[in-house]
Formats: structure tokens, sequence, C-alpha cells
């Protein structure tokens, strides 16, 4: 069969929104990313019928009170992309104790701290992952990912599910997760960095509730 009339698989794309925040875009000007031009353009063979992004709402912190606005800007303008479905988790604060580092004399063992941990992207997306693989709603998927903690929900994808999937890594190559590395998969790839700059939203985005700007300090 020529490449030509080849059938294009259909395919739905997973992406761990905050992996790839921290891995491809942040300290850079491109956070204003259109996702559906940046799936196809590193899928041209495919049809994408669906992709996933799996987040978490973010809090105002006393150094940037600003942010949960930022989120909720660039959200509702993602929510305008037909392809785009958003699944939220949460985050999770706890005070705990750990052992100091560097202790000096006179100084206790341990110190408090707080800490924040997002919680529900990796367990949501390994659940939509399996459960459109169980149900047949693709040929393909992709997982745009560093998280190892993915590598088992892909493989039962893959081996029990019957289909076949491609991993995209959005953090530099030198900190590719060496699990993820090690399946079996359709493809194991990096974001193209040229491509996160030619795959930007408009400055103006039309929204069913009027016009959503990009935020000025993005």
């Amino acid at each position: 069969m020529s490449r030509r009339t080849e059938k294009r698989p259909q395919t739905i794309v997973y992406i761990d929104g905050f992996n790839f925040y921290y891995g491809a875009v942040k300290g850079t000007p491109h956070k204003w990313l259109d996702f559906e031009a940046l799936c196809q353009g590193m899928l041209p063979r495919d049809r994408l019928i669906k992709i996933r992004y799996f987040t978490s709402r973010v809090s105002a912190r006393s150094d940037d009170p600003q942010k949960p606005v930022r989120q909720d800007t660039y959200l509702r303008a993602l929510a305008t992309l037909p392809l785009v479905e958003i699944h939220f988790g949460h985050f999770v604060t706890r005070t705990e104790r750990w052992p100091r580092a560097d202790r000096r004399q006179g100084e206790s063992r341990t110190v408090k701290i707080r800490r924040t941990e997002e919680k529900g992207s990796d367990v949501n997306l390994a659940t939509y992952l399996l459960l459109d693989a169980f149900q047949g709603r693709c040929d393909t998927a992709a997982v745009i990912s560093n998280d190892s903690d993915l590598a088992q929900a892909i493989d039962v994808a893959q081996s029990q599910l019957g289909i076949k999937v491609g991993v995209v890594n959005p953090h530099p190559r030198e900190r590719r997760s060496r699990e993820l590395l090690g399946l079996d998969c359709l493809f194991y790839k990096q974001v193209p960095r040229q491509l996160l700059a030619q795959t930007q939203l408009p400055l103006v985005v039309h929204g069913s509730k009027g016009p959503i700007r990009k935020p000025n300090s993005w």
C-alpha cells in the first residue's frame, strides 16, 4: 500500500500538564501554547481525535498573587480548541518534619517544612489511557510526559489492550526517564523546541463568553 493511500491511525494524545510545563516552557515566552497545532506538528501522519490535558488549579502565592489568574486565562483559551478536553487533579499541602542538612551545633536534627504536591494527574492520565484503549476509542496513543510512574499503564495498554503507544519527552534529552525509554513503544521522541515558538495561540482567542487575551506578564 502506498504512503498516499495508507490509512492514518486515529490517535488520542495524553498531556501531563505540569510535567510538560516544567520540562518544556517554564522560563520561556512559549507558555501560550496551541496544543492542537503542537501535537499535529509532532504527529503529522496521525488523525488526532482527542487531546486530553491533565492539570490542577494552582493557588496564589505571596510572591505571585496573579498565578491562578494567568492559569485560568490559559485554560479558558485552551478549552476553545475543539480537540482538547481538560481533566483536573488537585494539590495537597502538608506540614512535615525533615532531617536538617548541614546541621550546626545546637540546632535540632529536623526542620519543619510545608510541602505541596500535585495529586491526581498521573493517575487520571493512566486511567483514561487504559479506558480509551479498553473501549477501542483509538488505534494509537501518544503520552507527553517524562513521569516514570506511567510506564506500567503504557505497557498494559500495549501488551493487554492492543494499542500502540508512543512517548514524547518534554524535558531535555539528558533527563529522559529510563523506565519510559526502556519500553517497547511505537516511538520515543523529544518535544521539538523550535515547534513551541511556531505553535502559539493568537494574542486574543475568541471564546463563547468573549475575547480571551494572553496575560501581559507571560
